[in-house]
C-alpha cells in the first residue's frame, strides 16, 4: 500500500504545478485522503508501521548522499552562520508561539524545526528522536506542507519588488524557505544563479539536522526525566518511573550517524555520482513510503483539534523568518 502510494506521489509530482508541493507531501495526503475514503485492511498496522519507522530510517541515511559537505564549507562562514541562525531563530519563534496556542510540546517542535531546517524530511529526523507520535508527525509535516507552498507562491509574486540580484534571492529563498521543492521553485524565476545560490544556502540548513537532532535528543530526554520526577515524591511509581527515565538516557540515533556518513562517503568522492543519484532517488521513495504509512494513519480529528494552532504558529514564525531573510541580504551586501 505504501509503496504503491509512493509511486501515485512521484508521478503527481511531475504535473506542473503539483512539483511544487513535492513526492513526500504528496504521498502524505494520498495516504490521507485513502484512509478517509476507504478502510483500512486489519492486517495493515504492522507493514504501516515498518514504513513510517524502519523505512524512514533507511530513507534519512541514503538522503544523506545529495550532501557534499565541501558545499558547505565552500558556502563560507557568513552563509553557515547564517543558516544556523536562522534555524535557531525558527527553532525558539515557532515553539514559543505554538506553546503560546496550546500546541501539544512535540508537535511545536516538530512545527519548528520544519520551519527552520527542512520541512517533512526534518520533521521525520526528528520525530523519533523527541518520540512523537505519529498523529503529531503527520500534523507537523501537513502543516509545513501547506504553508510551505503558500509561502512559495508568495515569494515568486514578491521577487520583482525586492530588489536583489539572481544570487541574493537564491540566497533568501535557500535560508528561509521550508522543502528543497519549495526552495527549488520559488528561486526558478531567478534564473539559474539563484537556483544554485538557494541549493547551497538550503543544503547548508540541511546539513545542520544532524547536530539539532542530537540536542533535541538530550532535550526529550531531560523533559522525560523531569516529567518522570513530578509524581508524590518517595512513592513506588514516582521512583520507578525516574529510574526508567535515568536509565533511557539520551536516544543514540544511528540513522543520523548514517545520515552523516552518507554524506561523507559522497564528499570524498567514493560512491559515484550516479549511484549517488540513485540513491538520493531511492531516499525518497523510501520516506515517501513512510509519509504514505502516516497518512494512512492519520487522524483527521487530531488534526482539526491541533493543526490549524500549530498551521497559526507557522505562518506567523515564518513571515518573521523571511523578514530575518531580507535583513541578511542587506547585511552579506554590506559585508561584500
Amino acid at each position: 500500500m505504501t509503496l504503491a502510494l509512493a509511486l501515485a506521489a512521484k508521478a503527481l509530482a511531475l504535473i506542473p504545478g503539483l512539483n511544487v508541493v513535492g513526492q513526500l507531501v504528496l504521498a502524505l495526503l494520498l495516504g490521507i485522503a485513502w484512509r478517509a475514503g476507504a478502510p483500512v485492511p486489519s492486517s495493515a498496522p504492522a507493514g504501516l508501521a515498518f514504513a513510517s519507522k524502519k523505512l524512514l530510517r533507511g530513507g534519512i541515511i541514503l538522503l544523506g548522499m545529495r550532501l557534499s559537505l565541501m558545499d558547505v564549507v565552500h558556502a563560507g562562514p557568513a552563509v553557515f552562520a547564517a543558516a544556523a541562525g536562522n534555524i535557531l531563530f525558527a527553532t525558539v519563534v515557532v515553539y514559543a508561539i505554538a506553546r503560546r496556542m496550546n500546541v501539544g510540546p512535540r508537535l511545536a517542535m516538530l512545527s519548528a524545526c520544519g520551519t527552520g531546517i527542512c520541512g517533512a524530511a526534518a520533521i521525520a529526523g526528528i520525530s523519533p528522536q523527541i518520540k512523537a507520535d505519529d498523529d503529531e508527525t503527520a500534523v507537523g509535516v501537513t502543516v509545513i506542507a501547506l504553508l510551505g507552498t503558500l509561502f512559495t507562491v508568495a515569494y515568486t509574486l514578491i521577487y520583482p519588488l525586492l530588489g536583489f540580484s539572481s544570487a541574493e534571492y537564491g540566497f533568501f529563498s535557500g535560508a528561509t524557505l521550508h522543502e528543497i521543492a519549495h526552495v527549488i521553485a520559488a528561486a526558478a524565476p531567478g534564473g539559474s544563479a539563484a537556483v544554485d545560490s538557494a541549493l547551497v544556502a538550503k543544503l547548508t540548513r540541511v546539513a545542520l539536522l544532524a547536530p539539532v537532532a542530537l540536542a533535541l535528543g538530550v532535550w526529550a530526554a531531560r523533559r522525560e526525566r523531569r516529567s518522570a520526577g513530578e509524581g508524590a515524591p518517595g512513592s513506588a511509581a514516582s521512583n520507578a518511573a525516574a529510574g526508567a527515565a535515568r536509565r533511557a538516557g539520551v536516544p543514540v540515533p544511528w540513522f543520523i550517524v548514517g545520515f552523516l556518513a552518507a554524506a561523507a562517503l559522497n564528499t570524498m568522492g567514493i560512491v559515484p555520482q550516479p549511484a549517488a543519484a540513485a540513491a538520493v532517488q531511492g531516499a525518497y521513495l523510501l520516506i515517501a513510503m513512510a509519509m504514505a504509512g502516516l497518512g494512512l494513519n492519520v487522524n483527521l480529528a487530531v488534526f482539526r483539534r491541533h493543526g490549524l494552532r500549530a498551521s497559526a504558529a507557522v505562518l506567523l514564525g515564518s513571515v518573521l523568518l523571511s523578514l530575518l531573510g531580507i535583513g541578511e541580504v542587506y547585511v552579506l551586501r554590506l559585508l561584500g
